[in-house]
């Protein structure tokens, strides 16, 4: 890459000399001789042809199946070709937020974008620039939202198990009281979150669409949570947000998520890109970046770095998190995905995914002993009980390259987005036909 050329020997040796030593050991004298590693056990180098073999013989050990029915947090999404196009350029592979608006306008200007698109999305007022994932971006809203006579929290089980464990390791070392808020029927029990509710209570969390894929009754529980004075944070599919109710239209608090579905490959597990959005009132509770948008000295539109003078950079001993860095490069795949597929365009793949996972669970539970696993309402994802063992009919799927739901202790959790055909919802329902019998 051509903006990051690797500095001389020359140049090495008067940058040294600038800083009056003589050679690269001198700036180590301060560390003890015996933590100073002599000779790193590297073996020799290799060509590249060499390099490509191994990379290659490796890369097989992977299954790509040809068709996915698959989610629980990750989602197989259609990615035009223009997004991988323009996140790959040069100027943008970074992970980093610029600190010098002077000569980073363009990276702050699509961060600034991303931003403003995700608030469209949840309804909210600001939002930062990223977080590593949902999950973290979960457990740092929770963060958010503590207090010196609030120091418990509910989360619904329906909640992704990940996201729980994520804010259980957040939490783990401090004295916060972490309560589970268990599920009925698919949905979170409303009549538990009202007995737990109390004055110590600092928010409650729950999922929407939640892990199971039912649609839980988002307006009611914010209800019941600010009868109590507590925040309500919603971890949300930003791809239903788009035909749900929004965060900001049910009077959330927080609106936290992970927006991989929007122009970021399954690529096995990450990167992926959490956000927080959230009401003005708590924007300066936002942990991480946020980019604002204002004039320089000629009245011209410029981008910044805002509300920085806190947290972990000149007030480090006041700091309530120690998020200090971004998805920059994810952000602005998302940004690129939101403006290529626009607004109707993102409806219209939601409106895809709900369609066609009701086509597939009307098919599934016609073969005798298929059966929903709960009654709750759904977008994409939904349970099925199978009178055979989950494992039996997922072999059966993958011999067929086919990658089945994922099994839970409830059922088998299936998936369907815009990538799946009607031909193959027909195989897999012949398939498991054939495995049920």
């Amino acid at each position: 890459m051509g903006n990051y050329l690797g500095s001389t020997q020359k140049q090495q040796q008067d940058m040294l000399q600038a800083i009056g030593l003589k050679d690269m050991s001198e700036l180590y004298q301060d560390i003890p001789k015996e933590m100073l590693v002599k000779n790193l056990d590297i073996p020799a180098g290799k060509s590249e042809f060499e390099v490509r073999q191994i990379l290659e013989t490796m890369g097989r050990k992977n299954k790509v199946f040809s068709a996915i029915f698959r989610g629980a947090g990750a989602y197989n999404h259609y990615i035009p070709a223009i997004v991988k196009q323009i996140a790959a350029k040069e100027e943008f592979v970074t992970s980093y937020t610029p600190y010098q608006p002077e000569i980073s306008q363009g990276l702050l200007q699509s961060i600034f974008e991303y931003q403003t698109m995700i608030c469209e999305i949840t309804g909210m007022d600001a939002t930062n620039a990223s977080v590593y994932d949902g999950a973290t971006a979960a457990a740092e809203a929770i963060n958010m939202c503590l207090e010196k006579k609030r120091l418990k929290v509910l989360i619904s089980e329906t909640t992704n198990p990940m996201t729980i464990q994520t804010a259980l390791t957040y939490f783990s070392s401090r004295e916060i009281d972490v309560v589970m808020i268990p599920e009925k029927n698919g949905l979170t029990d409303l009549s538990v979150l009202k007995e737990q509710l109390d004055e110590t209570t600092a928010c409650f969390v729950v999922q929407q669409p939640n892990y199971y894929g039912g649609i839980e009754q988002v307006e009611e529980m914010a209800d019941i949570v600010h009868d109590k004075k507590a925040k309500f944070i919603m971890s949300v599919n930003p791809v239903a947000s788009t035909v749900l109710k929004t965060a900001g239209e049910v009077n959330a608090d927080i609106a936290v998520g992970d927006s991989q579905p929007f122009g970021l490959s399954l690529a096995f597990g990450g990167p992926y890109i959490g956000f927080i959005a959230t009401k003005e009132k708590m924007m300066r509770k936002l942990p991480g970046r946020i980019a604002g948008e204002t004039v320089d000295e000629a009245n011209n539109r410029a981008f910044v770095l805002t509300l920085q003078a806190r947290e972990q950079h000149i007030r480090r001993e006041k700091a309530a998190s120690n998020i200090c860095s971004n998805q920059a490069l994810c952000a602005l795949t998302n940004a690129v995905y939101m403006s290529t597929m626009g607004a109707q365009g993102i409806q219209e793949v939601a409106e895809h995914c709900y369609s066609k996972a009701h086509y597939l669970a009307a098919q599934l539970t016609q073969i005798k002993g298929v059966e929903l696993g709960n009654d709750a309402p759904f977008f994409h994802e939904f349970l099925t009980t199978l009178p055979v063992s989950n494992e039996k009919v997922l072999a059966v799927l993958e011999e067929q390259d086919i990658l089945g739901g994922y099994p839970t202790k409830q059922g088998l959790l299936w998936c369907v987005t815009e990538m799946n055909t009607k031909e193959q919802m027909d195989e897999v329902v012949a398939l498991v036909k054939e495995a049920c019998k």
